[in-house]
């Protein structure tokens, strides 16, 4: 496999790591405000999370059929900036004690990643559209590369600027005793680390087109899409096979803090376990795009969320270093499908890809909420061992749903040559493409 060249591809992806790396932060981040600043119940912070997915996720296909019109040069670009400093103000907001103070800067911080990811998924795929899959899996690395480091990040700072009252008095006389005393926090490090948002931000706006530059290079697109290739009963099943996914990916990572504090594990220990889901599900994303070049993507999909109902099965049930391990395994075969889902949706819209990759990301990132919510109000009722075992479950018959998507090797569009335009040719208005 050999690297991408276009400076385009790279500004996008890295801010695809930057904004990734705040979104991956919000679970980290509450589950330190609950037991440091601000008490919340299981409840109060599956809606906050899912508030702040929903969010993202319905404003998606909007931003991204902008993005379809002008390019998105802007609204990517501020869609980083956007979200890093509303989780400041958030944060701010949560010093008051108010978990409404904290809930409402929170959620908006989400249209900001709602904003950059369609455009940026877009201009991903189109730097060099004869290896889009494969540029498509690179630039989600990068972004759940993003998202695995924000916790492990976060994590460690939150950590260093923490009290540590019940580490040093009642870890010897024993779990029942954990939690007796009260702790303290700081949100200091969260200001600071906005920092490296900003050269993403400056990146971006210099390597994107113009949106005469990118008007001129959509007529040449639109001359050379090819038709939808999946049919609406394929649509159908894949509809339902990413409602029942958003359990496992993103629901159950969401909870991975909140189940290991509860079991007086530290910051730094259930950040690193959050990261590690994430970490793997980049990098996997990455392999199963190859093999799914070569084998087909039904027979990737299913075999990787067949596999994963086994780690998600076990996660809350075993303690010490092995747990570190299911989350590896958690995170790299429920993470492996994402490229192939965004991919099929591109192929369905070819002449509409921003809203392709709105639509699709904005619906797998809507019904993670969903399932957030439902993980976080159903845990409050039975118990976050007995959910995350349900959820396994889930996984595995999500697996076999898979089995009824069309065998898509039948389906692969020849790659047509670019033709250019003679010498002394002009480009047509803005006004033109309508055609």
């Amino acid at each position: 496999m050999t690297l991408p060249r276009s400076r385009l591809f790279w500004s996008v992806s890295f801010g695809h790591l930057i904004i990734d790396m705040f979104n991956g932060m919000g679970p980290v981040l509450l589950a330190f405000l609950s037991g440091h600043m601000l008490a919340m119940t299981n409840t109060q912070i599956g809606f906050a999370i899912s508030a702040y997915q929903l969010a993202g996720a319905v404003s998606q296909p909007f931003f991204g059929w902008l993005a379809d019109r002008n390019g998105g040069r802007l609204i990517g670009a501020g869609g980083v900036t956007w979200t890093v400093g509303f989780l400041m103000l958030s944060m701010l907001g949560a010093t008051t004690g108010s978990y409404l103070f904290m809930l409402i800067p929170f959620v908006l911080a989400a249209l900001g990643s709602g904003a950059f990811h369609p455009v940026g998924t877009m201009h991903a795929a189109e730097a060099e559209r004869t290896r889009a899959v494969s540029n498509l899996s690179i630039f989600f690395l990068m972004g759940q590369f993003g998202g695995g480091l924000g916790p492990a990040v976060i994590g460690v700072l939150l950590d260093s600027a923490a009290t540590h009252n019940n580490d040093f008095f009642t870890a010897a006389l024993g779990p029942a005793f954990y939690g007796i005393l009260g702790e303290r926090g700081s949100i200091s490090p969260v200001l600071a680390l906005g920092m490296i948002a900003i050269p993403a931000v400056i990146g971006m706006f210099f390597t994107m087109p113009s949106t005469r530059e990118y008007i001129a290079s959509r007529i040449e697109r639109l001359s050379h899409a090819g038709p939808a290739e999946l049919s609406r009963r394929a649509l159908l099943v894949l509809v339902a096979l990413v409602t029942l996914r958003s359990l496992a990916n993103p629901g159950s990572v969401s909870f991975l803090p909140r189940m290991f504090q509860l079991q007086g594990w530290s910051a730094t220990e259930y950040g690193l376990v959050t990261s590690m889901f994430w970490f793997a599900g980049g990098f996997a994303g990455v392999f199963f795009s190859q093999i799914a070049e070569r084998t087909g993507m039904r027979i990737v999909i299913v075999t990787t969320m067949v596999a994963a109902s086994v780690p998600i099965f076990l996660l809350p049930i075993i303690n010490g270093p092995l747990v570190f391990l299911l989350s590896l395994a958690a995170g790299a075969l429920t993470g492996g499908s994402h490229t192939l889902i965004v991919a099929m949706s591109q192929r369905m819209l070819p002449k509409r890809k921003g809203l392709a990759s709105g639509a699709s990301l904005g619906f797998i990132f809507g019904t993670g909420a969903l399932g957030t919510l439902v993980i976080g109000a159903v845990s409050d009722q039975i118990g976050l061992t007995l959910t995350f075992q349900v959820v396994g479950v889930i996984t595995l018959l999500t697996g076999l749903l898979a089995l009824a998507l069309p065998d898509d090797r039948r389906q692969r569009p020849a790659q047509p040559a670019i033709e250019r335009a003679p010498e002394g040719s002009t480009v047509p208005e803005p006004a033109e493409v309508t055609a």
